[in-house]
């Protein structure tokens, strides 16, 4: 029997102006990318080959190579929920308007894509308002609960790697996210080399500062506990930047009209999938069906440009589907 509560989705902290409170993935400088080969790469979960975050990680499994109609897809469908793990504190990612009460965001249009794609003969207003449960969990939660089956997929800007294909099942990339900087408007800070003794933020504990000293060694480390303190530091003075995933920095960004990303090429690579059970694979080629239809009818394009484009400043393309499984 699937473990499910009823009760509703859980009310969150006011004041998202301060987006992404310490649940985010701890950003990681990625080996050199090789995607080269056109051969099968070996399956992650099988604990008897080894893994490398290669490029070979972001593989997932070809819709047209069988079915998106098994056990997991029949599972939700007599369930009569899609139970998707999703953030509410994460500004045009996953965070409740405050004057609507619903969460709303660029994950959220994938979550009722998919749960569409699953009961296609409903209308989309119908769908979201009675196929689709949003369950708030944390960064610790997301594997916890898909192992578990408490939840059917998690859509929470969760990157891709190899440790994680050992316990859960990926989509094709939906998100190809990175390391930027958020920074003052008009202060002349446009480039990585005008990083040069100007003091960045970052939260303790992960590697976003060393990447930032990688590139530029002449930055200054400021670190604080999480990307909301860093904020406070940036809004006070006492940093000249922010460095965390660019859509977290989006979200920060569309709050505060003195703040922008720049417009540079990414420190690191953060690979973002829509995660499922390990035994769910029918499901996840249900999923990598529902992005390369939303490629060719425009839905991600249309999504992107509305959530993440005004802050980042940047066109977005759609990942390109890369299959082996």
């Amino acid at each position: 029997m699937r473990r499910r509560t009823t009760q509703a989705v859980g009310l969150v902290l006011a004041g998202l102006v301060l987006a992404g409170c310490g649940g985010y993935d701890a950003t990681v400088v990625p080996e050199p990318d090789d995607e080269t080969s056109g051969a099968a790469a070996p399956n992650p979960s099988d604990d008897n080959v080894p893994c490398e975050n290669d490029g070979s990680q972001v593989r997932s499994f070809d819709p047209a190579a069988g079915t998106v109609d098994g056990d997991a897809v029949r599972r939700i469908r007599a369930d009569g929920r899609l139970v998707a793990g999703i953030a509410a504190d994460t500004n045009l990612l996953g965070a409740r308007n405050a004057g609507t009460g619903v969460i709303e965001g660029f994950d959220i249009d994938m979550v009722n894509a998919i749960a569409q794609a699953i009961w296609p003969d409903e209308s989309l207003q119908k769908v979201i308002r009675d196929r689709v449960e949003l369950r708030v969990i944390t960064a610790a939660d997301r594997i916890p609960f898909l192992v578990d089956n408490e939840i059917d997929i998690v859509v929470r800007n969760m990157t891709v790697n190899c440790d994680r294909w050992q316990d859960v099942a990926f989509s094709q990339i939906y998100y190809d996210a990175g390391q930027k900087v958020l920074v003052g408007r008009n202060t002349g800070i446009e480039t990585i080399a005008d990083l040069a003794d100007k003091r960045i933020c970052a939260p303790g504990g992960t590697t976003s500062i060393a990447n930032i000293q990688k590139i530029q060694p002449a930055a200054i480390p400021v670190e604080s506990t999480d990307n909301s303190a860093c904020m406070i530091l940036f809004q006070n003075g006492e940093a000249d930047g922010v460095s965390t995933d660019d859509t977290v920095l989006a979200g920060l960004a569309a709050q505060d009209p003195y703040a922008v990303v720049m417009r540079t090429e990414f420190l690191t690579q953060e690979p973002y999938g829509i995660a499922t059970n390990l035994a769910d694979v029918d499901l996840v080629r249900l999923i990598n069906r529902t992005l390369e239809q939303m490629r060719r009818d425009g839905r991600w394009q249309a999504s992107y440009d509305k959530w993440l484009q005004p802050a980042l400043r940047v066109a977005g393309v759609q990942p390109e589907p890369v299959y082996g499984r």
